[in-house]
């Protein structure tokens, strides 16, 4: 094991998402240490593409520990995240046994752990060497009910399965949650866990996000495009503001291409990267464009890439 809970503090925390490319600060690296201190499920909710998932995947690299994860969507039930019978492996074993033993014997031999098809909360429960990391992603799509169930899940950390019985988890998992806000998570689940709100990162964090991300890409670029996509999400027009993640793609991008600096044409011809709406997309011509690198190039006139050197 990498380290063990008990031993984590927030400087270790911060220092270990550091060494695996997270650019973090206290507040992040407090509330992932109130969470294992306390054995509380966290909470992070915040833009998409700010680094809410990536959070759950590095906690469980610095653990040393499985990363169980279940993806929410809408309709998301019960069975789906918990378990359902392996029905076809179910009917091969009566037709092989329904000769030999009575049907008494063969529905207690089907009904059995060995013919489960575990989803990851029943995953979660069942692992015995160490505590996993749960990673409850995008809650927020998920209907009401199913985080109803999801809050008496949190509370015991055990399953019901009619045909075997209640199942408590040998470890209780770590739990993060994660939500893009795209409607309000019941106050039942807020109570239940420790919070955390991501937003996107100031200048001089995306910054240094971009070159730890892109070692070979052009410093002065590596301003320009954190600049640049600073002033995309400023703009109230802009539907889909770009993450984090749409702006390393650009920058992953632009570095392919061998470019140092922006220029009108690249820019337009690169915007997908950033943008992800045809609206967004028109809106940002080559009127705008021009607009925003030319103050970039203003405020590199007064000296600014120095700050960042």
């Amino acid at each position: 094991m990498l380290a063990k809970t008990e031993e984590l503090t927030v400087e270790k925390i911060i220092k270990f998402m550091e060494e695996r490319k997270y650019v973090t600060d206290e507040s992040i690296a407090m509330a992932i240490y109130l969470a294992l201190t306390l054995k509380k499920p966290l909470l992070i909710e915040g833009e998409a593409g700010c680094g809410k998932t990536e959070i759950a995947k590095i906690l469980s690299d610095i653990l040393d520990t499985e990363l169980i994860r279940l993806q929410c969507y809408e309709g998301l039930d019960v069975n789906s995240a918990i378990y359902e019978w392996d029905y076809l492996r179910q009917l091969l074993k009566i037709r092989l046994e329904e000769s030999k033993k009575k049907p008494e014997e063969i529905e207690s031999s089907i009904f059995s752990e060995r013919f489960l098809l575990k989803r990851p909360l029943l995953k979660a429960v069942l692992k015995e060497d160490k505590e996993p990391v749960l990673l409850i992603d995008e809650i927020d799509r998920a209907d009401e009910e199913f985080e109803g169930f999801l809050l008496e899940f949190l509370a015991e950390f055990q399953v019901t399965i009619p045909e075997i019985g209640t199942l408590r988890a040998r470890k209780d998992p770590i739990v993060i949650l994660t939500s893009n806000r795209t409607r309000e998570i019941g106050d039942g689940i807020r109570r239940r866990c420790l919070y955390l709100y991501l937003t996107y990162p100031t200048l001089e964090k995306e910054v240094k996000i971009v070159r730890l991300k892109s070692p070979n890409i052009n410093e002065r670029l590596s301003l320009q495009i954190c600049r640049f996509v600073k002033k995309l999400r400023e703009s109230d027009e802009i539907i889909k503001k770009p993450g984090i993640s749409e702006t390393l793609d650009w920058a992953s991008s632009l570095t392919l291409l061998h470019k140092d600096s922006l220029d009108i044409e690249t820019v337009q011809k690169t915007l997908s990267c950033l943008l992800k709406s045809s609206q967004d997309v028109k809106r940002f011509d080559y009127t705008r464009i021009k607009s925003i690198l030319d103050e970039i190039e203003e405020n590199e006139s007064k000296g600014e890439f120095n700050r960042f050197l």
